[in-house]
């Protein structure tokens, strides 16, 4: 893929999530209970690689923040680091998992991109953004609990949409 679409899709990721939020933030907590601003990113790994995913990740909740004001202070830093994870793993691993089904190439990418970005955000807010005010039960209860009905719709949704988009000749 060359440059150019690269980088056009990346701004079209980055759009997305920073758009797609605002129709589930007149609903208390609905950001965090469906997480909308990860879809983009984790699908923008997949089709713009680990580069511009990181870009993706990155540029995404801090674009959103500055325009919205969502995530608030205390969540941005960790939510950059996460999505930037998501972006970067979901372009890494889609590039070095060898599976012949997509549909399950794709679950594997994304499962393990998902853990790899919800483990990041525990680390870096309990040892750093949040020390000595962010639990082993906070980090469950916020990447885990709270956030099902939006890993249940990544998790359905995301695989689709990436098949369908590769399907369409949209990325490879």
């Amino acid at each position: 893929m060359n440059k150019t679409k690269q980088l056009v899709l990346t701004a079209l990721f980055i759009a997305i999530g920073v758009v797609l939020p605002q129709a589930f933030h007149m609903i208390p907590n609905a950001g965090s209970v469906i997480l909308p601003m990860h879809i983009p990113v984790l699908i923008s790994g997949f089709a713009v690689g680990p580069v511009y995913g990181l870009i993706c990740g990155i540029l995404t909740p801090v674009l959103s923040h500055f325009i919205f004001g969502m995530p608030p202070v205390p969540v941005l830093p960790g939510m950059v680091c996460e999505l930037a994870v998501y972006g970067l793993m979901t372009g890494l691993l889609n590039k070095l998992i060898k599976m012949e089904n997509r549909l399950a190439k794709a679950y594997c990418v994304l499962i393990l991109a998902m853990l790899a970005g919800r483990v990041t955000y525990g680390i870096l807010n309990s040892l750093v953004f949040r020390a000595g005010s962010y639990s082993m039960s906070a980090w469950v209860s916020a990447a885990f609990i709270t956030a099902i009905p939006g890993i249940i719709i990544q998790l359905v949704l995301i695989p689709i949409l990436v098949s369908r988009l590769q399907a369409a000749k949209l990325f490879d």
